[in-house]
């Protein structure tokens, strides 16, 4: 009965989001990594579906934890970690969008939940390593460097095809394997 629940509920997130999003940000803001995950989140859910449930958590877990501590920290001491929740600030996006935000802090718990009961499927680092690299040469080709989602147009100080050729190898390095580990030794395995 729970996942039940938890699976209407997630659809019906998603269904409100999905407009609103288009609405305000455009089709291209879906090419973030977090939104893809609360859809893949979503269809893993309905399927019981560990591999995409795990590529998810690999892809999400790092970054989310990190906008969590960026969050946190502005809402209670005003500290502004690394920037990466300043949008949620932000008075000139609707208050209605901020708050459908919040997912990033709900979505890493949810995901974690799914590979703990579906179990850890070891594939995940290499399946999300190609699907996320593919994602980011998408994002780049589709959306403007003014917005940089996913770090694709610019990383630091380097712009352009470096700044992508980076990010293809530090969102492995430094978000996916990291998670795998933990999930690899922590999390049951999947049984396939």
């Amino acid at each position: 009965m729970l996942m039940m629940w938890l699976r209407v509920l997630y659809t019906a997130f998603v269904v409100v989001l999905v407009p609103a999003y288009i609405k305000h940000y455009g089709p291209g803001n879906f090419l973030w990594l977090s939104d893809i995950a609360l859809f893949g989140g979503c269809i893993a859910l309905w399927l019981r579906h560990s591999l995409l449930a795990s590529m998810q958590a690999v892809a999400v877990l790092v970054p989310e934890s990190v906008w969590n501590i960026d969050f946190l920290l502005r809402v209670t001491l005003n500290v502004r970690l690394i920037g990466m929740t300043d949008y949620m600030f932000d008075p000139s996006i609707p208050r209605f969008v901020r708050t459908l935000s919040l997912f990033h802090i709900w979505l890493p718990v949810v995901l974690v939940w799914m590979v703990w009961r579906f179990g850890y499927d070891q594939r995940a680092l290499a399946t999300q390593t190609a699907v996320g690299t593919c994602v980011l040469i998408a994002t780049y080709l589709l959306t403007s460097p003014d917005v940089n989602i996913n770090l694709v147009h610019r990383v630091g100080e380097i712009r352009g095809p470096m700044a992508l050729g980076l990010a293809c190898v530090l969102f492995p390095v430094v978000f996916y394997v990291p998670a795998h580990l933990l999930f690899r030794f922590v999390m049951p395995s999947s049984k396939r």
